[in-house]
């Protein structure tokens, strides 16, 4: 069984909004997280598609763009919701897996893109290239907290 946990949780609540970092969020199936941009149907991207409800990056990925291409990245400039630790988020395409008691399926990989390098004003491309996080649908209502832990049966 691979685990990992959350670091940190991120929300905005408008389309090119500041990233408020809190300590938990309600997970609401077929919408987002509560108060999130794309919850409220305010994102930049916003489309009404499971893979626009969540969404999370490695802090790993986040670490590795600053010690191979020199870029620093708080965890909110990177406009995921969920920065998770020891989780190989590409491998949870197609497959469900669980954040404390709320069962995700990975869809997509949240490949970076000219917006997020505009919005950060940093070159964040070529060093999250694949490594951007995942799209995920949520399955079940909930509440993500920090410290969660992410879990995937093998």
């Amino acid at each position: 069984m691979l685990t990992g946990t959350v670091e940190s949780i991120h929300l905005a609540s408008a389309a090119q909004g500041p990233m408020q970092s809190v300590a938990q969020a309600a997970a609401i199936p077929g919408r987002g997280l509560e108060g999130d941009r794309y919850a409220l149907k305010l994102g930049t991207f916003y489309k009404p598609e499971p893979d626009y409800e969540l969404t999370l990056i490695e802090a790993e990925a986040i670490e590795a763009l600053r010690r191979d291409y020199h870029v620093e990245l708080a965890p909110g400039e990177a406009r995921r919701n969920i920065v998770t630790r020891n989780v190989p988020l590409n491998h949870l395409m197609g497959r469900e897996f669980a954040i404390g008691d709320v069962r995700i399926r990975g869809i997509r990989l949240c490949e970076p893109c000219d917006y997020l390098q505009k919005i950060t004003g940093k070159p964040v491309i070529k060093g999250l290239l694949h490594r951007g996080g995942l799209r995920a649908q949520i399955l079940t209502p909930g509440t993500i907290r920090v410290g969660d832990e992410v879990s995937v049966m093998p």
